[in-house]
């Protein structure tokens, strides 16, 4: 993969915690492209291609928060993940929950990662480092 068309589907409701995400990925080595989903229905039309998304691309990695309205992260997980198209896309749950029972439902329904947003602004930063590098450096994402 070329890293400078990398293409992120960043869902989140959290405008801070949006703009956190994207300016620690404007930092980083790959910079990669970030569309913006604010709830879990926006998620599933970016990723279909409807409504205001009809000329989406197709991520190649999701961020997904798990608390937003109208369909929340272990709903829009369980619709991609049971999905022949989109079911490749590696979905990591970032969210603030460190709640058990979410962390086994997010990987009963397939996710390939799940990751308690750190408090720190700091700490934050640099597990958006550890993601960029071990998601686009180390492993090989399907196309």
């Amino acid at each position: 993969m070329n890293f400078s068309q990398a293409h992120i589907l960043l869902v989140e409701d959290n405008e801070g915690d949006i703009l956190l995400t994207t300016e620690a990925f404007e930092e980083s080595n790959i910079n990669p492209k970030i569309s913006v989903a604010r709830n879990g229905q926006e998620a599933l039309d970016f990723l279909y291609k409807t409504g205001d998304f009809i000329n989406a691309e197709k991520p190649d990695l999701i961020l997904l928060d798990i608390n937003m309205p109208i369909l929340n992260g272990h709903e829009v997980l369980e619709k991609i993940k049971n999905d022949s198209h989109l079911k490749k896309i590696p979905v990591i749950m970032l969210t603030t929950s460190s709640n058990q029972q979410d962390i086994d439902r997010a990987y009963k329904n397939h996710a390939n990662s799940y990751i308690t947003k750190p408090i720190e602004i700091q700490d934050f930063l640099e597990t958006i480092q550890k993601i960029e590098e071990f998601w686009f450096k180390i492993s090989n994402l399907a196309e």
